[in-house]
């Protein structure tokens, strides 16, 4: 079959998966003039408001902006079809993974109602293989997706672009992770639709980012970017960490506990850390003081201490920790000498403050699981710390916790903007309708 190039420049798609329509048109709003050529009312969208998501956002279109629903059907593809082209979809999102009855009965209804499909390759094992099957039956995009969960384990590469490319004819796209800087790769790679949601969706200013993922993609010109990225290397996290909150990580967390009572001893502080932990008895400093020589630059000691005094950290264990470049201590426990550690600008975090110490007997053990206010850390688990207290990344979930709290971050983001133009909290959220009846 001859390879024919229907794409010459490479088109960008936008991705809205909101849930609330009133956001997603207020976003269709910044863009619509920024560059965009196809809007997707996304499956989000679409469960949460039905398929006059479609018709409301197509409203807004102008005629050369096709609309894409991604109704990601599975089963019924002829009355899924006929809904979303009834609605005004231009063109409608099946699942490769669908039976080929599915697709086939898509792909008809598809004609019968003046629209065209698009065969979504989420979650197939066999993307090749699937390819060629489903060419076979005639639809007019195949397209390539990189899942959310897949992202938060930084795993957004484009190499089955290329491979998909080497066998299909029709227009590819591509989605998943896609930002103005990694959108060159994905160029590169050969797709002709990119798909950008959250890139452009949680912005701030949607249509400048609009503008400029599409400058990128047309002059293969990376504009770096802070957000809108994930990490796939634990070299990578440190950096990530300190931009987030606390509270960004407990949402990421799903609304994890915090180590109850903690705190800094110094306002405007942060610690971000592996943890090296200390079991002892109230006011035995000596484990603690020998754990600062295990450790290595960029940890932080944890102590369990049994959550009362006496202190087992002051001024001269910080200078210890100092000098092998550790990033903090937190103490379930007191701390003394705080008048001196606010000086040196160390992150310290405890329970309580006393004057008292007292002495190194040497019980206890170091890097051994410790459970703290409920909460068990292991060596090696991240600890990450503010004003608000400090909570505990387990150490095999450390990639995927790191990027969904930049998601998390980057959504508050648009949320702030948007009750800054003049809207509140609860209607940005909608919380009305979703409250529990």
């Amino acid at each position: 079959m001859k390879k024919i190039n229907f794409v010459k420049k490479p088109l960008l798609q936008v991705a809205l998966d909101f849930v609330d329509l009133h956001r997603a048109v207020k976003t269709v709003k910044e863009i619509i003039d920024a560059g965009v050529d196809i809007i997707e009312v996304g499956t989000p969208l679409i469960k949460s408001e039905g398929v006059r998501a479609i018709s409301e956002i197509k409203k807004l279109l102008s005629p050369n902006i096709k609309i894409v629903a991604d109704m990601k059907t599975m089963d019924v593809g002829r009355i899924e079809v006929e809904m979303a082209a009834k609605a005004g979809a231009h063109i409608v999102g099946i699942l490769g993974v669908a039976d080929d009855e599915t697709i086939k009965e898509a792909i008809e209804a598809a004609k019968n109602y003046g629209c065209e499909i698009i065969v979504d390759m989420i979650e197939v094992k066999d993307v090749i293989s699937r390819v060629k099957e489903v060419l076979r039956f005639g639809p007019s995009y195949i397209g390539l997706h990189i899942p959310i969960d897949e992202q938060m384990k930084g795993s957004i590469k484009f190499d089955v672009v290329r491979e998909v490319k080497k066998i299909c004819p029709l227009p590819v796209s591509i989605a998943g992770g896609i930002n103005s800087d990694n959108v060159v790769d994905a160029v590169e790679a050969g797709a002709d639709i990119i798909v950008v949601g959250g890139a452009i969706i949680k912005s701030q200013d949607a249509k400048v980012a609009t503008q400029q993922i599409k400058t990128a993609m047309l002059k293969k010109m990376r504009i770096k970017t802070e957000l809108y990225k994930r990490i796939k290397d634990i070299d990578e996290v440190r950096n990530v960490l300190k931009k987030v909150s606390t509270a960004n990580i407990s949402d990421a967390l799903h609304r994890g506990k915090c180590i109850d009572e903690v705190k800094p001893l110094i306002e405007g502080i942060k610690l971000v850390g592996p943890a090296v932990t200390v079991r002892t008895y109230p006011g035995d400093w000596s484990k603690p003081v020998e754990a600062i020589d295990l450790a290595t630059e960029g940890d932080v000691v944890v102590i369990d201490a049994g959550g009362v005094p006496p202190a087992v950290w002051g001024e001269l264990a910080t200078y210890s920790a100092i000098g092998k470049k550790l990033a903090g201590v937190v103490v379930w426990g007191a701390i003394r000498d705080i008048v001196e550690i606010k000086k040196l600008k160390f992150p310290a975090f405890s329970k309580t403050v006393s004057p008292q110490a007292g002495e190194p007997k040497g019980f206890g053990e170091i890097n051994i699981p410790i459970n703290i206010a409920g909460i068990k850390i292991f060596p090696g688990d991240w600890i990450v710390g503010d004003d608000d207290g400090v909570v505990v990344i387990p150490k095999d979930k450390l990639i995927e916790v790191t990027n969904r709290a930049m998601d998390v971050l980057e959504k508050e983001n648009r949320i702030r903007k948007e009750i800054q133009d003049g809207s509140t909290l609860s209607k940005v959220q909608d919380l009305l309708r979703w409250e529990k009846k």
